[in-house]
């Protein structure tokens, strides 16, 4: 991934974030129902001509009915979109015509969030400002949530074109079921009919390496979590320290065992310690750093 390349925003993320406020939404009318009884007490003794209890009773049944009612409408609504959403951020999206177009994608991508906010103003004004601010969320990940499917565009039209779309069509259906299936994608392909394999190959692995998390920002978000839990709040000088401190740390275990981040990226072949890097003497026992000239590019990408 280059600075000129557009980011594929977390899917993940974004589908975590509707589940969220279902769950919350959820909770509300949950509150509702349980008021019933007690809104219908009130009412009874209102009609006996007793005064409510409580500092802001309720004692309209209709009202409180129709208030529950209209809460249960967004909640099912909320959750049938959720379940929309689920389906167009898919790596296969199926259809009658055959697989869905990346075109066709975004449009659907944009009529879904009409509809959420169509949604989001018509809810209650106890559930307005969780659905606002899903709508907010939404209109600015949009553009970059189905990054992935472009670059599957092309590959979909020649499988098209030389198996059918019937069969692009069976064999996106048979993906998507790979785990009952396979449960691999290798013994699926096993069970693919042999005119088939090479393009069928070609596909399930563009579909298997679609992209839709951001891994690298995820990354650096969980170097910055611990440090953002303690200083509550990370300054710029503090968020440079650190990206230092990151890129000359050398990998204890794992993939990439005694490589620094520099290291692993070409921008030098051994790596300084930090403090060194900052102009710090070396403690006892460490080898001295390069010179200055040397370590200033270095300083310049790291930070």
């Amino acid at each position: 991934m280059t600075p000129e390349q557009a980011h594929q925003r977390d899917v993940w993320h974004i589908l975590y974030a509707c589940g969220q406020v279902q769950a919350r939404l959820d909770r509300q009318v949950e509150r509702l129902q349980q008021q019933v009884p007690v809104v219908a007490r009130q009412a009874a003794r209102v009609a006996a001509g007793k005064r409510p209890r409580g500092k802001h009773p309720k004692t309209d049944v209709q009202a409180h009915a129709s208030e529950l009612a209209r809460g249960q409408y967004i909640c099912e609504g909320l959750r049938y979109l959720s379940g929309e959403l689920r389906c167009l951020l898919s790596v296969v999206v199926l259809t009658a015509q055959g697989l869905m177009h990346s075109r066709v994608r975004q449009a659907e991508l944009e009529a879904w969030l009409c509809l959420l906010e169509e949604l989001s103003q018509v809810a209650p004004e106890a559930m307005q400002e969780q659905l606002a601010r899903l709508v907010t969320l939404l209109q600015a990940a949009l553009p970059h949530l189905v990054l992935f499917a472009p670059g599957l565009d092309e590959l979909h039209e020649g499988a098209s074109h030389l198996l059918g779309p019937a069969a692009l069509h069976l064999l996106g259906w048979a993906w998507q079921r790979r785990a009952i299936l396979g449960p691999t994608s290798k013994d699926l392909l096993a069970s693919v009919p042999a005119d088939w394999q090479p393009m069928a190959a070609s596909l399930f692995a563009a579909w298997d390496g679609a992209v839709r998390a951001s891994s690298a920002v995820e990354n650096w978000h969980s170097v910055l979590r611990p440090y953002l839990a303690v200083h509550r709040s990370l300054s710029s000088g503090m968020v440079a320290l650190l990206a230092i401190w990151h890129n000359h740390r050398v990998a204890e275990r794992g993939l990439h065992q005694g490589y620094s981040p520099l290291m692993r990226s070409g921008m030098t072949t051994h790596s300084h310690d930090w403090l060194q890097a900052l102009g710090y003497p070396p403690s006892r026992g460490v080898c001295s750093p390069e010179s200055d000239a040397d370590l200033q590019p270095t300083l310049a990408w790291a930070a």
